[in-house]
């Protein structure tokens, strides 16, 4: 069985893959299986990979709201778009809870004189970094290697110069590229050379975005499936771009003139799915 991507490349649907991941947002082996089977028996030769995740959503939905809001996270994290401005805070937010200091859209001056927006500078007492994040609306897409290598220069430009924030010296010392979709194995292998870090939906295996999501509880308020668009829309705009922090201000939910019964339907999900382990 054929299945087509959002980037429309036509792939063999596996099965195993699709149980793990289900699995792996926290469904439990009789609902995963269930969902499975379920869903294999309506799949058809070019089915989309949109109509497919809608599928499994609806019934995880139908079992328990925060696994389907966990299932959702990359669907999620392209819902910070459409040009990718919160997904800049959203990453931020990723060095935050490791103890850095932060800052989004900051323009530096590199050796050369030439100006360079950066998307978050980071820092700590130990080490300062620049990152640029690459958001994608098709999360199917791949970062082709002419994008590490262009980031390598800007990287260069700047890395002899020294800056000031947070009241104190800033010299970028390492470099980050995170991307909400995928790298191509020549974008890898040019970053592994020269030493810029990567981070996208798969890779490294081991502090993927989905791995550090998960490990850190950094689910932005776009998981929620209690939500409407318009109301993350309205929290993103209040600078509430995580779960958690909607769960330690609930007070940003008295601006919706909700019920208390779905004021606590809303904080029940984004409390279950901040605290689950998986």
């Amino acid at each position: 069985m054929q299945i087509k991507k959002q980037s429309g490349e036509i792939v063999p649907f596996d099965k195993k893959s699709f149980h793990r991941s289900l699995v792996n947002s926290g469904a439990d082996l009789e609902d995963a299986n269930h969902i499975c089977d379920t869903i294999t028996k309506e799949l058809y030769n070019g089915i989309s990979t949109k109509e497919l995740y809608q599928k499994a959503f609806d019934l995880l939905k139908k079992s328990k709201s925060s696994v389907a809001a966990r299932y959702s996270l990359k669907r999620a994290l392209q819902d910070l778009g459409p040009e990718g401005f919160f997904f800049e805070k959203w990453v931020a937010k990723i060095f935050e809870v490791q103890g850095y200091d932060t800052m989004t859209s900051q323009t530096l001056t590199g050796k050369s004189t030439v100006t360079h927006e950066i998307d978050v500078i980071i820092s700590n007492k130990n080490e300062d970094l620049i990152c640029e994040c690459k958001f994608r609306n098709d999360i199917d897409a791949k970062i082709s290697v002419t994008t590490p290598m262009y980031f390598l220069s800007r990287f260069n430009d700047l890395k002899d110069n020294s800056f000031t924030f947070f009241n104190r010296p800033f010299k970028p010392q390492k470099g980050y590229m995170i991307t909400n979709a995928f790298f191509t194995t020549d974008s890898i292998a040019f970053a592994d050379c020269y030493g810029i870090n990567l981070i996208s939906w798969n890779y490294p295996e081991d502090k993927n975005i989905k791995r550090l999501t998960d490990y850190h509880g950094l689910y932005p308020v776009t998981c929620l499936t209690t939500l409407t668009k318009e109301e993350e829309q309205t929290l993103l705009s209040k600078n509430c771009i995580l779960v958690r922090e909607l769960i330690k201000n609930p007070v940003l939910l008295d601006h919706f003139k909700f019920s208390n019964d779905r004021k606590e339907l809303i904080l029940k999900e984004a409390v279950e799915l901040v605290d689950a382990k998986v």
